[in-house]
């Protein structure tokens, strides 16, 4: 604050003498052209990026809309394919490391420190063996071919360019499954393999794509499906030609990688332990796993001990809702009452979908009072695929891609209806819609002068810190009147601090899946179905599910912040916008943001 006085107190006094403001405008000059020059260098080192990783990576292509991709699948899983993506990582970090930060503006600062953290987090990622553990049933690759075959996800099937497109990327698909069987053979040599309840639930879900007739696979969906565009001579020709790829290469290798994990890897597969930091160098990959996901150093055991706190917190103003609807028994009564009670229970999956369907009214009206940014992109609400619905979590987000050629999708599981309370809707909606996951994501897509590894980059702790923070918006938008959907979102906090205990339990303590289990029942209101999904999807992803909590905390510590002390000058909507302009960053930077924010408001 007191450099710029100054520097506008010196120009005011220039501007009253002789030629001075000819120098001024000169100087101005030389900053101006020096500018745009780190400008353009900067640009040129982000975009040379960005665009050399699409060639090694075609499907980011796909899913964020980017044409003249959608036939390619390259062998990511490839010791060449690592080779060249690690060397792309080093040329990268020399790049910018050739900037003089200090030359830098402010907001190209910003940029600049992503863009270097990531490329160093890359490469510290090399040093750990994930390659050799590709399958897990979380995210399956196997599953992920799958929906992108089904025409319901981002591979585009509007035109006969697009069907050849998917008939090319379906060849590779084979390539890619031998080498994850390759992978996992190296695997069982050197003691790197999975647990072996994940992979039980793998084979499930790989065996669901094994069928006796083409036409009930979900990969000819697109075919029974056939656009306008295409003509009756076209549509026969890819009839036939999918058909041979799909019994003749791809239902032969989803059969070849489930036989494999089957016959082969399960009886190799860890049956006593269950997180990676009992593998081999496993407690520096975890603390790998945690720095990437949280963005800031912290350490497993701090994150544990926070974790119990937030669960006590949270324990305590759970209680208070026991008061306030007069419930005769002790939290784990009322945690029975609520899990159990058919009251709380779905009648049909229709009827869920329905449901959180009709709540999207309400939000959409009330979410102009609290925000005065929002995302162009439209969204819509759909059920997970049955395939796939037993290991997904409750809800998950897929951004619309570039140029909004589709809107965006709130996946909502309606399986097992007894573990979906209704009391879970609306934190639930809020969190991946509005405003949270679609508000974040879409705007940070839609900024025009970001670059585009920022634009389409992710910041787990933030973006999933953001998803519990709108969570909790639920109250000033007046959604959470009813004391029961109150106690959801509760149970939503609940549910994440939860997991920064569980998550460094497994990882970091050496915790069994049944020790996870029991602390899960103990201290929160959950079916076993959910119970279990999320048990082993902590075992799958190492240090991701602390990203919610870390950057929840992170964000309403902000707001209290800037409460305190602008006072009467605080504005929620303009705290929001801040926060949202300049999409995903790391916490310790959106920090610096929002004090530079407050320091300028007063």
């Amino acid at each position: 604050m007191k450099k710029s006085l100054i520097a506008l107190t010196v120009v005011g006094l220039l501007a009253g003498c002789g030629d001075a403001t000819t120098h001024e405008q000169n100087a101005n000059t030389k900053v101006s052209v020096k500018s745009v020059s780190m400008s353009e260098k900067l640009n040129e080192i982000y975009q040379g990026y960005f665009t050399e990783n699409l060639d090694l990576n075609p499907l980011t292509a796909t899913y964020i809309g980017r044409e003249g991709y959608n036939d390619k699948l390259p062998n990511f899983l490839s010791p060449a394919h690592r080779k060249k993506q690690r060397q792309l990582e080093q040329t990268y970090l020399d790049k910018i490391d050739s900037i003089d930060i200090d030359s830098l503006t402010e907001k190209q600062k910003i940029s600049y420190q992503i863009f270097r953290q990531d490329r160093i987090n890359a490469i510290a990622g090399f040093a750990f063996p994930s390659h050799l553990i590709p399958i897990n049933q979380f995210y399956n690759l196997a599953n992920q071919y799958a929906m992108l075959g089904s025409g319901d996800s981002a591979q585009p099937f509007n035109d006969a360019e697009d069907y050849a497109n998917w008939a090319k990327r379906m060849h590779q698909i084979p390539v890619i499954f031998d080498q994850a069987i390759a992978n996992m053979k190296e695997g069982v040599e050197t003691g790197i393999v999975q647990p072996q309840v994940l992979i039980k639930k793998s084979i499930t879900q790989i065996r669901a794509q094994q069928v006796n007739d083409v036409k009930e696979s979900i990969f000819w969906r697109p075919i029974d499906q056939f656009p306008d565009t295409l003509s009756e001579q076209q549509q026969e020709a890819f009839r036939t030609q999918y058909a041979n790829i799909l019994n003749n290469e791809v239902i032969p290798a989803y059969q070849r990688l489930a036989d494999y994990l089957e016959q082969e890897y399960l009886p190799h597969t860890r049956t006593k332990s269950f997180g990676i930091g009992q593998l081999p160098n496993g407690k520096a990959w975890y603390q790998h796993q945690i720095k990437v996901n949280t963005s800031i150093d912290i350490s497993a055991d701090k994150v544990h001990q926070l974790g119990k706190q937030e669960v006590a917190r949270i324990h305590d103003e759970m209680r208070q809702i026991m008061t306030e609807i007069d419930f005769q028994g002790d939290l784990k009564a009322f945690f029975n009452f609520m899990t159990n009670d058919e009251q709380f229970i779905y009648p049909s999956r229709q009827a869920m979908l329905e449901d959180y369907r009709a709540l999207r009214a309400k939000v959409d009206a009330r979410v102009p009072k609290l925000f005065n940014i929002f995302p162009q992109a439209d969204y819509e609400v759909r059920p997970v695929e049955r395939f796939r619905e037993q290991s997904a979590s409750s809800g998950s987000y897929q951004s619309a891609p570039r140029g909004n050629t589709r809107p965006a999708i709130f996946y909502l599981n309606t399986y097992d209806l007894p573990s979906r309370p209704t009391w879970a809707k609306t934190a639930l909606f809020l969190h991946e819609a509005a405003p949270g996951h679609h508000f974040q994501i879409s705007i940070q897509q839609e900024l025009e002068d970001l670059p585009l590894f920022r634009k389409y980059g992710r910041q787990t702790a933030y973006t999933e810190g953001w998803g519990l923070y709108a969570e909790s918006l639920g109250d000033e938008l007046g959604l959470y009147q009813d004391p029961y959907q109150r106690f959801g979102a509760l149970a939503a906090e609940l549910w994440r601090s939860i997991r920064l205990v569980t998550d460094t339990g497994i990882h970091d303590k050496g915790w069994t899946r049944q020790q996870v289990l029991d602390y899960m029942y103990d201290n929160a209101p959950v079916a076993k179905a959910r119970a279990v999904s999320e048990a082993e999807r902590f075992m799958a992803l190492p240090g991701q599910a602390l990203a919610y909590k870390i950057g929840q905390l992170k964000i309403a510590e902000l707001r209290r912040m800037a409460e305190q002390k602008l006072g009467p000058k605080f504005d929620i909507k303009r705290f929001h916008r801040i926060v949202l302009e300049d999409g995903a960053l790391p916490l310790f930077l959106l920090e610096k943001k929002v004090r530079l924010w407050i320091a300028q408001q007063l």
